[in-house]
């Protein structure tokens, strides 16, 4: 072989081997830079979680101040509408105590009226002038909210508006109805400021006293 072809074939070997040199750089930087990638991604992918967390904690805390501000606010119309009730209550029941103390004031009334002799003409004017100031009082009483409780007889006993003083057999009358109102009741406002005091009939012809 001449040196010549020598030179010709060390010169194709070299470039052969430049060739697979620089393929394998070319390999390596391919690697180099997956791995570069990989790991930008996996910062990303960590920060984006961390994103993530940071949000959900902000909407939790945003979702529980939201309940914080609901719940305070029902409170607070709790509180309003509780407080209006007390007023009203106390608008409605101021004057329970004083009616109380007039009631027995209608109470000598009816017994003046009770008591009065009808049939003496001398006696008349006071009998009607003792009715006008009756009608009048409890006029006056009903402008504030104090109605008349007076059972009517064969009513129906009624536990919240009357009170049984007695049972007698009344074979006209059902079982526990009323045969006779011994005293007027009154409420105020609906509410019960005194009960009627009433007879009512006994049930198989029992006579109690209560």
């Amino acid at each position: 072989m001449s040196n010549e072809q020598q030179d010709v074939q060390v010169e194709e070997v070299s470039k052969a081997v430049e060739g697979e040199v620089e393929t394998t750089q070319a390999e390596q930087a391919e690697v180099e830079q997956a791995k570069v990638q990989d790991e930008v991604q996996d910062e990303v992918q960590a920060k984006l979680s961390d994103l993530e967390a940071k949000l959900a904690a902000s909407e939790a805390k945003v979702k529980e101040q939201q309940d914080s501000v609901i719940r305070a606010k029902a409170e607070v119309d709790n509180m309003r509408r509780r407080t209006a009730q007390d007023i009203e209550k106390a608008h409605k029941f101021a004057l329970e105590k004083f009616a109380g103390e007039l009631l027995p004031v209608a109470d000598n009334l009816e017994r003046a009226l009770q008591a009065a002799d009808k049939e003496n003409e001398a006696l008349v004017p006071m009998i009607e002038g003792v009715e006008l100031t009756l009608k009048s009082f409890e006029a006056s009483l009903s402008k504030f909210g104090i109605e008349v409780v007076s059972p009517e007889q064969g009513e129906p006993l009624n536990p919240e508006l009357h009170q049984a003083m007695s049972m007698l057999p009344n074979p006209d009358v059902a079982p526990n109805a009323i045969i006779d109102c011994l005293q007027k009741g009154y409420t105020l406002n609906g509410r019960l400021l005194r009960p009627a005091m009433v007879i009512v009939s006994a049930a198989g012809g029992v006579d109690t006293q209560a």
